[in-house]
């Protein structure tokens, strides 16, 4: 057997070094942008209540219940995923843009400072402003490089703070990661950013990444939880499934494999201690409106296609109640309820 050399060896201490967190995201891009789809994992150590909302254009919403706030009218129509009935995790328009927040617990958001007049965003509704207000990742760029706001939001699950990045992809395939480090917004954006993990920072994730790059997964792929070792496993697989003469249902089929092999199994634990594990996964496919989701103690994958619902201006909100989520299989449009928004967790 053959002994590692050093630069290898640190490779692994890298990993070791950074703590097991949830959640993976990876972006499918064909040849053509006929095909765009966007796969991610969430993982916690116990089931996160997620209902599917359905939002119309033509809403008017705020980013805070008091003080300085923005506030809009829904330019675009769009399919949320909802934790706890209280705040937005991810979602997608019906104009091909999907916004996706992960943990990263190193992140340290930019706060208002006291007496200004800077407007803060609620956690609770940060995704849906993008998504109510943009259609591509230029837009959202743009808009980000001219108005700086800070962030709140309310714990979860006992009193767990969310610190998040967010990775936005649109229908070109392009993708904006955005990241607070020490109060300060780094984006990076570029259609080669196909995947995300949690911490370190991405340009950090990057040089990790590069350097099992060159080992060759074919060769070697560290086959841990760690969100480095997700993210080297995600970045090679991502690039090793077909990306010409395939169909969309091709797509869907091969992206859940390539998140299988970035998820934890469900209720992994160790020394009988429950520890991260893939609560759902979901899929956004971006050219046919189409958002994908499956339970991970569900046998089946469901969807709601866009294109068939009415998301004009005046539409109500639909609900999909997932509390027996078992039965879900295939289109569940006909089992979207009206319903009244969530209450955001501000």
């Amino acid at each position: 057997m053959k002994l590692l050399k050093p630069f290898a060896l640190l490779a692994f201490a890298a990993l070791s070094a950074i703590p097991a967190l949830p959640c993976s995201r990876v972006v499918f891009r064909g040849d053509s942008t006929d095909i765009v789809m966007v796969g991610r994992t969430l993982d916690w150590t116990s089931p996160i209540p997620t209902d599917i909302y359905v939002y119309p254009a033509g809403m008017k919403k705020e980013s805070m219940n008091t003080g300085s706030r923005f506030t809009w009218t829904s330019k675009y129509g769009s399919t949320l995923a909802v934790g706890y009935d209280g705040g937005v995790t991810e979602g997608m328009n019906d104009q091909g843009l999907a916004m996706n927040g992960l943990f990263c617990n190193v992140s340290e958001y930019k706060t208002a400072p006291k007496g200004s007049d800077m407007p803060v965003m609620s956690l609770s509704v940060l995704v849906s402003y993008f998504l109510d207000n943009f259609k591509t990742v230029a837009e959202v760029r743009q808009w980000l490089e001219a108005n700086p706001f800070g962030i709140t939001g309310a714990t979860f699950d006992g009193g767990t703070v969310s610190l998040l990045h967010w990775a936005i992809t649109d229908r070109s395939g392009n993708t904006l990661i955005m990241e607070y480090d020490k109060g300060n917004l780094n984006l990076y954006e570029g259609k080669e950013y196909q995947v995300l993990t949690n911490n370190p920072m991405f340009p950090q994730m990057q040089a990790i990444d590069s350097y099992w790059k060159g080992v060759g997964g074919e060769n070697f792929m560290p086959g841990g939880v760690r969100p480095s070792e997700r993210f080297v496993r995600g970045d090679y697989f991502i690039h090793h499934i077909p990306a010409v003469n395939v169909t969309s249902d091709q797509v869907v089929a091969n992206l859940l494999g390539v998140l299988g092999a970035v998820a934890v199994p469900y209720q992994y634990e160790i020394d009988g201690v429950p520890h991260m594990s893939t609560q759902w996964r979901s899929i956004s496919d971006l050219n046919r409106n189409r958002y994908y989701f499956k339970f991970a103690d569900s046998l089946g994958v469901f969807y709601v296609d866009m294109a068939r619902l009415d998301l004009r201006p005046g539409a109500p909100v639909l609900k999909l109640n997932t509390k027996y989520h078992a039965e879900l299989f295939g289109n569940i449009n006909k089992y979207l309820k009206h319903s009244k928004p969530f209450n955001p967790m501000w």
